[in-house]
């Protein structure tokens, strides 16, 4: 799945970036492709552990 992400991510910061600096800038190609950027963050930082997991545990114990 992260071999599936990562590339899309990387297509939508190239949108982005190529509607920046476009003449006429079309708002919602910008838009979608940071909402597409935010949802391949969320998906890549969702598998990170959190830092406090330990914490947590002995805290519900």
């Amino acid at each position: 799945m992260k071999k599936l992400i990562i590339p899309i991510m990387l297509v939508a910061i190239g949108v982005a970036f190529y509607e920046q600096t476009a003449a006429e800038k079309n708002v919602y190609a910008g838009v979608i492709a940071m909402a597409v950027f935010m949802f391949g963050m969320m998906q890549l930082s969702a598998k990170t552990p959190s830092k406090n997991q330990q914490k947590e545990k002995e805290d519900a114990e």
